[in-house]
């Protein structure tokens, strides 16, 4: 089957036509990397699965992996595409308990999702409820500090909150006993790519993501500006690029770091 990329989840063909594209799929394909010898051997719970193709590389590893997510249609492509015997996939409903027992999983990863979620305190709490002892969160989100100007809202239309180093170090202290948040950047002339992005778009946006403006009107105002620029599916034939996940650091003093690394036991 054939699955629509909307922007908010990697589908790996339709991101290797332009550098801006290949730059987002090298960050994303680096996070699974990261949190492989993290999973290896362990049950695991991807949280957020989206498309699929990280949780069946972490199945490489692991001892089993459930992979969740809200879209019917991302978990259908999933199981079509994905088959491991020790790899399931599954849809859930955001707002109820997840459908685990307690102490299910050692690891738990949750990858560009925190920023989707309103109630953070539930999807915290039941994170920490399927967890084991000694278990592991590892989660990554989008560092407002390169993203966004001061007190700006998330110009990504299907974001709900974006976080600085210290916010998501205090939110995930709440909930957990040890927390350690890292940075995620890159060679100068790739990351330079996503950091130009960014910039861009923040500018673009405004006066749209004012913090006075009603989330309702945000939303609106960057839903004209999507339609305007016409952005839809990724188009366009695979193209080579100088780059690799190798390329891509993640460390306590990343800059400019482009995305936040939360390590939470």
């Amino acid at each position: 089957m054939q699955l629509e990329p909307t922007g908010e989840r990697m589908i790996l063909e339709h991101y290797k036509s332009s550098a801006e594209d290949f730059v987002i799929y090298l960050l994303h394909a680096a996070t699974y990397r990261f949190a492989e010898p993290i999973t290896r051997g362990k049950r695991v719970l991807d949280y957020g699965c989206g498309s699929g193709y990280g949780s069946a590389e972490i199945a490489v590893g692991a001892a089993h992996v459930v992979a969740i997510d809200v879209a019917k249609d991302a978990i259908a492509y999933a199981r079509e595409t994905f088959v491991r015997d020790n790899l399931e996939f599954r849809t859930i409903d955001p707002t109820q308990p997840l459908p685990f027992a307690d102490a299910s999983f050692e690891t738990v990863l949750s990858f560009q999702v925190f920023e989707h979620v309103n109630d953070r305190a539930h999807y915290l709490t039941e994170i920490r409820r399927v967890l084991a002892p000694g278990g592991q969160l590892v989660l990554v989100t989008p560092d407002r500090s390169t993203r966004l100007l001061p007190g700006q809202r998330p110009w990504n239309r299907w974001h709900v909150h974006e976080y600085g180093k210290s916010e998501l170090a205090r939110t995930l202290s709440s909930h957990f006993e040890q927390v350690e948040v890292l940075g995620m950047t890159g060679q100068t002339d790739m990351i330079e790519i996503e950091v130009r992005r960014c910039r861009k778009i923040k500018w673009l946006t405004l006066p749209f993501t004012l913090p006075i403006v009603p989330d309702s009107w945000r939303v609106a105002g960057l839903n004209l500006i999507h339609r305007l620029r016409g952005e839809g599916a990724r188009t366009g034939a695979p193209r080579d690029f100088p780059w690799s996940i190798d390329q891509v650091t993640i460390a306590p003093d990343a800059s400019p770091s482009v995305n936040l690394v939360a390590i939470a036991s």
